[in-house]
C-alpha cells in the first residue's frame, strides 16, 4: 500500500511535466490553446490517421505503454520510409556509384556506420515531433529571435532547392534515357515539375494513399537496382570484406567525405519531425507518446535498412565493373547508364533501362518529398496559412525555375553538369549545422521535451556524431574551396562569409546553453582545480 503515493507521486510529475508544454506562461508560448487556433499545422485533425487502442486494461491505463501489436506497427508505418527516400535521391545515387567505381568495396563499412548515424539523427527528429506535437520549423521560429530565425528559414530553403535541383536533374536524365535521347534535358526538368500538381491530387485522396506511392516507387528502386546486382555478380568475399573491416586510403578520402555527408539532408530533418504528425497521437500522454516513439523507430529502423541495401546494390555494382578501369573517374550520374550498357551488355532487359527505370523513381519520389519538406519548412518559420494547393505552387516554383535556367544552361556537356554538382554539394553541406544545432538544442530542453527530453549520455553521442558529421562537411568545404576560389576579390568574399558562418554557428551552439550541461560542469570543475 505504501508504494501507491510514490507512483502517483512520479505520475503527477510526468504529467506536469508534460503539461509544462501546453501551458507555459512564456509570452512566447509554443503551444497555446489561443495560438494554436491561428498558427500553421502540419497536418489538421481530420487528415490525420486514428491509432485505434484494443479493449484492454493497459489501453485504459494512460500510463502503462501498451503491449506490441503488429496492427498498430502498420498503423504506424509511412513516415520512416517517406524519411529514408533522401538517402536515396539521385545525388545519393551519384556518391555511390563514384565511391564504388574509384574506391572499389573499401568504403562499404562506412556506408553502413553513416546510414546508422543517420538513423539516430532522424529518430531524434521524430521525437521532437511526437513528444511536442510540433514540428521543427515552428519549434524553431520560437526558440529564437526574428533574425535568427528567418536566417534559419533562408538557409533550409538554400538547402531544400540545392537537393531539388539534384532531384529533378536526376529524374530529368532518366527521362532522356529512357526516351532513346528524344527529350532533352530541360523537357525532362518541366515533365518533372508536374509531379507537384501530382501530389497535390494524392494529398486530397488522404496520407496513407500519398504513403502507398512511394511504397510503389521504393519497390521500383529496389528491384531495379536489385536487378543489377544479379546481373553484375559482384564478388560475395569481397562485399563482406568491405562491410566489415574499415579501410581508407588517401586516393579515396573524397569519396570517404562524400558517403559520409550524404547521410545528412538538412531538410529531412525538418521533414521527419512534421510526417510523425500524421498519426493522432496525444502529446499529453505519457504511454501513447512513448508507443509511438517506439513504433516509429521500429519503422525508421526498416526502412533505412532498405535504404542501405539499395545503395549498397549500386555501390556493389559500380565497383565490379569500373574499379581500376579508365572510366572509374569520369563516371557520374550523366553517363553511368551508357557506360553501364558498354560494360554488361544488353540481354533480355537491357541494363541502361533498369538503371534508368530506378533513377526515374529515385528522381520522382525524392522530388515529391522535397515539395512536402518546402511546405512544412515555409509553414513552419513564416506561420503561413495558406491553401495547400499555393504552399505547394511556391515551395516548387522556388526550386524548379532555377532548376530548368540551371537545364538549360548546363545541357551541353557532361562536365559542365559534374562541376553543378560540386557545387551544390556544398551548398547543401554548408547547411547541415542549420538542422543539426536547432534539433539537439530542442530534443535536450525540458522546457519543450518535457520527460522524454534526452539523457546525457544519449545527448553526448547525439553532439559527438553531429560535430564528426560537421567536421567531415567542414573537410569537403576546404578542399573544394581550396582547388576553386581563384582571383583576391573572390577569396574576400569567401573569407567574409566564412566568418559570417562560422559567428552564426557560434551563435547557435551558445544559445540557451546548448552544449551537453556535463561536458559544461565537467570542464568548470577543471577550471576551478587549475585556479586552485
Amino acid at each position: 500500500m505504501s508504494s501507491i503515493p510514490v507512483e502517483d507521486g512520479k505520475d503527477e510529475e510526468a504529467n506536469r511535466l508534460l503539461r509544462s508544454q501546453s501551458t507555459s506562461s512564456s509570452p512566447k508560448s509554443l503551444y497555446s490553446p489561443d495560438e494554436d487556433d491561428e498558427e500553421e499545422v502540419a497536418f489538421e485533425e481530420r487528415e490525420k490517421i486514428l491509432i485505434v487502442d484494443l479493449n484492454s486494461p493497459e489501453a485504459i491505463d494512460s500510463c502503462v505503454v501498451p503491449p506490441f501489436s503488429w496492427k498498430k506497427l502498420w498503423l504506424f508505418t509511412g513516415p520512416g520510409f517517406l524519411m529514408s527516400i533522401a538517402f536515396l535521391d539521385p545525388g545519393n545515387l551519384e556518391g555511390d556509384l563514384q565511391a564504388g567505381a574509384i574506391a572499389g568495396y573499401s568504403l562499404l563499412w562506412l556506408l553502413m556506420w553513416s546510414t546508422i548515424m543517420g538513423l539516430m539523427i532522424q529518430l531524434l527528429s521524430a521525437r521532437v515531433g511526437v513528444a511536442t506535437g510540433r514540428h521543427l520549423a515552428e519549434l524553431c521560429r520560437d526558440e529564437y529571435p526574428n533574425w535568427a530565425k528567418l536566417v534559419l528559414w533562408f538557409m533550409a530553403e538554400l538547402a531544400l532547392i540545392g537537393a531539388d535541383i539534384q532531384e529533378v536533374i536526376g529524374s530529368a536524365i532518366a527521362i532522356q534515357i529512357l526516351s532513346h535521347g528524344v527529350l532533352p534535358l530541360w523537357a525532362g526538368v518541366i515533365i518533372t515539375a508536374s509531379d507537384c500538381f501530382m501530389f497535390l491530387f494524392l494529398e486530397n485522396y488522404g496520407v496513407r494513399k500519398l504513403e502507398a506511392v512511394f511504397a510503389v516507387l521504393i519497390t521500383t528502386m529496389g528491384l531495379s537496382f536489385a536487378w543489377m546486382f544479379a546481373d553484375a555478380k559482384p564478388s560475395g568475399k569481397e562485399l563482406v570484406t568491405g562491410l566489415l573491416v574499415p579501410r581508407l586510403g588517401s586516393k579515396t578520402i573524397r569519396q570517404a567525405v562524400g558517403v559520409v555527408g550524404c547521410v545528412i539532408m538538412p531538410h529531412n530533418v525538418f521533414l521527419h519531425s512534421a510526417l510523425v504528425q500524421s498519426r493522432n497521437v496525444d502529446p499529453h500522454k505519457k504511454s501513447k507518446v512513448q508507443e509511438a516513439l517506439n513504433y516509429y523507430s521500429i519503422e525508421s529502423s526498416v526502412a533505412l535498412l532498405i535504404s542501405f541495401m539499395i545503395n549498397l546494390f549500386v555501390t556493389s555494382v559500380f565497383a565490379k565493373g569500373f574499379y581500376g578501369t579508365k572510366q572509374a573517374d569520369s563516371i557520374g550520374l550523366v553517363n553511368a547508364g551508357q557506360y553501364l550498357q558498354d560494360k554488361y551488355g544488353g540481354g533480355l532487359l537491357p541494363i541502361l533501362y533498369i538503371w534508368g527505370v530506378g533513377l526515374l523513381a529515385a528522381g520522382q519520389s525524392s522530388t515529391i518529398t522535397g515539395t512536402y519538406a518546402g511546405q512544412f519548412i515555409m509553414g513552419g518559420f513564416l506561420n503561413l496559412r495558406l491553401k495547400k494547393w499555393m504552399r505547394a505552387l511556391i515551395t516548387r516554383s522556388f526550386a524548379i525555375i532555377p532548376t530548368i535556367i540551371v537545364a538549360v544552361i548546363f545541357n551541353t556537356s557532361e562536365a559542365s553538369l559534374d562541376v553543378l554538382n560540386e557545387w551544390l554539394n556544398v551548398l547543401q553541406s554548408i547547411q547541415i549545422p542549420f538542422a543539426l544545432i536547432p534539433l539537439l538544442t530542442l530534443v535536450a530542453k525540458e522546457q519543450v521535451m518535457g520527460v522524454f527530453k534526452i539523457g546525457p549520455v544519449l545527448e553526448r553521442v547525439a553532439w559527438t556524431v553531429a560535430g564528426l558529421v560537421i567536421v567531415i562537411n567542414g573537410y569537403l568545404l576546404l578542399d573544394f574551396f581550396i582547388s576553386e576560389v581563384k582571383g583576391v576579390l573572390f577569396g574576400f568574399v569567401v573569407c567574409f562569409g566564412t566568418t559570417a558562418y562560422l559567428a552564426f554557428i557560434i551563435y547557435l551552439i551558445t544559445h540557451c546553453g546548448v552544449l551537453p550541461s556535463t561536458w559544461w560542469s565537467s570542464l568548470s570543475k577543471k577550471i576551478a582545480c587549475i585556479r586552485t
